[in-house]
């Protein structure tokens, strides 16, 4: 690994190659907040992908995308006199300092053990007392957030007030209720009561993964990878044999749906 003198050069280096192509390179003279935002949010999904398939070599690059990006908006801003990369390092440091008093407080002086469940509970009642910070629990929720993190999120931030389940069994009582009563409104066809309900019984689900410390969304990424690779195994032994997927009895998908099951 490399020494903190190194990090810092390698930091500064970015910064001046960012610097150079914002002056002699035509296209990154024209970027501004909003043409480099599409880029960024897909820069962000690449980094997850490669998370989640835990490969180094893609994290790395990935987290080299984005941490330019960062940079180039501190750039950006810094050209308008708004800001400069040391505003959001400073900032960012002051707020972590602010937010962590069992590190950085009188409190850290007492040596005593804190656990991490203290940390997040403290966390949100500290966030409410900045004077820049949220003004209710969950304005800090992004509204563009994936429908399916959002929900964790706003679960997750609710907890650390104190609203959650006392015992975690209880919610799939609460998971039962929620299927029944979509069961009961798919039955009747009432299309706009049933959506709600399947709306409350993915929450009810997302509920019960976070109480049994799961993650939904990384679940459900794994379950779409497993089922991509299962069904081009489907579709590559159904080329073989000079057919297409349309002409293919769905037993005989099926069939070889198992096969590929017993391949991982």
């Amino acid at each position: 690994m490399h020494t903190r003198e190194e990090k810092l050069e390698a930091i500064g280096r970015l910064l001046d190659v960012l610097e150079t192509l914002r002056e002699k390179c035509p296209w990154d003279k024209e970027q501004t907040y909003e043409s480099l935002r599409p880029n960024t949010i897909e820069e962000v999904f690449e980094l997850s992908e490669a998370l989640i398939q835990n490969n180094t070599t893609d994290i790395r690059k990935e987290l080299g995308d984005v941490i330019m990006h960062v940079m180039f908006y501190a750039l950006i801003a810094s050209e308008k006199g708004q800001f400069d990369i040391a505003d959001v390092c400073n900032q960012e440091a002051d707020k972590l300092i602010f937010r962590h008093p069992h590190v950085y407080g009188e409190k850290s002086k007492e040596n005593k053990e804190i656990k991490s469940t203290e940390v997040l509970q403290n966390w949100e009642h500290i966030k409410l007392k900045e004077k820049d910070g949220n003004k209710r629990v969950l304005s800090g929720v992004p509204k563009n957030l994936p429908t399916l993190i959002k929900a964790y999120r706003i679960q997750d931030k609710v907890r650390n007030v104190g609203f959650d389940w006392s015992k975690r069994e209880d919610v799939w009582e609460k998971v039962r209720e929620e299927l029944n009563e979509l069961e009961t409104e798919l039955r009747d066809g009432n299309t706009e009561n049933a959506t709600q309900e399947l709306g409350d019984f993915l929450f009810s689900i997302i509920n019960a993964a976070r109480l049994y410390d799961l993650n939904p969304d990384n679940a459900l990424e794994q379950t779409n990878q497993k089922f991509i690779r299962r069904f081009n195994y489907i579709e590559d032994e159904v080329k073989k044999q000079n057919k297409s997927l349309c002409d293919t009895e769905l037993s005989e998908m099926d069939k070889l749906w198992n096969e590929a099951k017993k391949m991982e």
